[in-house]
C-alpha cells in the first residue's frame, strides 16, 4: 500500500523576480521538491515575456502575476492579495525554504494567534552553511519576552526569509509603496507591532539565500533614504529631522550615498507627511528606542544585505 502523501501546508509562497530567469526557475525547483507541496505565486516585476513564459511552464504550476512595470517589495503585498491561505511565506529569486520549515512555521502561527510575522533563521551560500549576520542582531533583541509570541520579540527581519499572517499583513497594508524596496521591511515590522500583531524571530524555522554578489550601484543610499522616510512615517518628527540633517552633513562631507539618499528622501517627504505619517503609539516608540539602545544605531534597517533584482 502506497503511503499517504503529506498535507500540503497552509502557506503560499510568494516570491519577486525581475530579469533572473535562471536563478528563478532554480528556485522554483527547490520549492517544488518541499514537502510541504506550497502553492506558489510568482510576482515578475520584469516585462520580458520569455521569463513569464519559462515560469509558467515549471512543473510546479506556480501562479504568474505580471502588473507589467516593477512594483519592488509591494510585489509582495500583490501575491498575498491572491493567496487563499491564511498564511504566506516570501522568497524571493535567489532564496527559498528548508523541509519542514514552512509547516512549524504554520503550526507556531496556529498556535499563538497574536503573531503576525515569523522571522526565520537565514543560512547563506550555496552550501547553506554560513549565518546571515542579521540572525546575530535578532537573536540579542533587547524585547521582554512576550508570551503570547514564540521565539523572540523583535522589530525588523529579512523580507526573504518570513511567513506572516495573511489578514494581518494587508491588514497593516503590507510594504509600503513609499519605500519601493531597500530596508523596506522596518516599516512594516513597525505597522504590524502597532497595529498589536507581534513580530517574532524563531531561528528553529530557516530559510536559505544564495544572494548574487555582484555590486549594487546606490544600495547603500536607497537603504538610508528609506530608513529616513521610516523616521518621518512613524518616529517623532524632531528625531526624524535631526536625522535628516546628519544625512545632509555627510552630504557635505561627500560621504558615499549620503546626497542621493538626501535627495530621494526630500523628493518624497511631501506624500510621506501630507499623505502617509501616522506615528507609532507611545509604547511601540519606547520599544523602538529599546531596540536602538541595544544595537547603538536606529532601528535596524533588516533588509539592508537582500541583493535581489527587484
Amino acid at each position: 500500500m502506497a503511503e499517504p502523501e503529506p498535507p500540503v501546508a497552509p502557506v503560499t509562497v510568494a516570491m519577486i523576480t525581475r530579469g533572473r530567469p535562471g536563478s528563478a526557475l532554480r528556485t522554483l525547483d527547490r520549492l517544488a521538491a518541499l514537502p510541504e507541496r506550497p502553492p506558489v505565486i510568482v510576482v515578475d516585476n520584469g516585462t520580458d515575456s520569455a521569463t513569464a513564459h519559462a515560469l509558467l511552464s515549471h512543473p510546479c504550476s506556480p501562479r504568474v502575476l505580471r502588473p507589467g512595470r516593477n512594483m519592488g517589495a509591494v510585489g509582495r503585498t500583490l501575491a498575498a492579495r491572491h493567496a487563499r491561505t491564511p498564511y504566506v511565506a516570501f522568497s524571493d529569486d535567489d532564496s527559498w525554504w528548508e523541509p519542514g520549515s514552512l509547516a512549524r512555521a504554520a503550526a507556531l502561527l496556529d498556535a499563538y494567534p497574536a503573531l503576525g510575522l515569523l522571522a526565520a533563521r537565514t543560512l547563506v551560500g550555496a552550501s547553506g552553511r554560513a549565518e546571515d549576520p542579521l540572525n546575530t542582531i535578532l537573536a540579542a533583541s533587547p524585547l521582554p519576552p512576550d508570551p503570547r509570541l514564540p521565539g523572540l520579540p523583535v522589530l525588523g527581519f529579512l523580507g526573504c526569509a518570513a511567513v506572516v499572517r495573511r489578514s494581518a499583513f494587508l491588514a497593516a497594508g503590507g510594504f509600503h509603496p513609499l519605500l519601493f524596496f531597500g530596508a523596506e521591511e522596518t516599516l512594516l515590522a513597525l505597522d504590524l507591532t502597532a497595529d498589536g500583531h507581534g513580530v517574532a524571530y524563531v531561528p528553529e524555522v530557516v530559510a536559505r539565500h544564495a544572494p548574487d554578489r555582484a555590486p549594487r550601484p546606490g544600495r547603500a543610499a536607497l537603504v538610508r533614504r528609506n530608513a529616513l522616510l521610516t523616521d518621518w512615517l512613524r518616529r517623532p518628527l524632531p528625531l526624524a529631522a535631526r536625522r535628516t540633517l546628519d544625512c545632509a552633513a555627510d552630504a557635505l562631507r561627500g560621504r558615499p550615498g549620503a546626497a542621493a539618499a538626501l535627495a530621494g528622501t526630500l523628493d518624497r517627504l511631501p506624500r510621506a507627511l501630507l499623505r502617509h505619517r501616522t506615528p507609532l503609539p507611545p509604547g511601540v516608540e519606547r520599544a523602538v528606542r529599546e531596540v536602538e539602545r541595544g544595537t547603538s544605531r536606529p532601528c535596524p534597517a533588516s533588509g539592508a544585505r537582500t541583493e535581489v533584482s527587484r
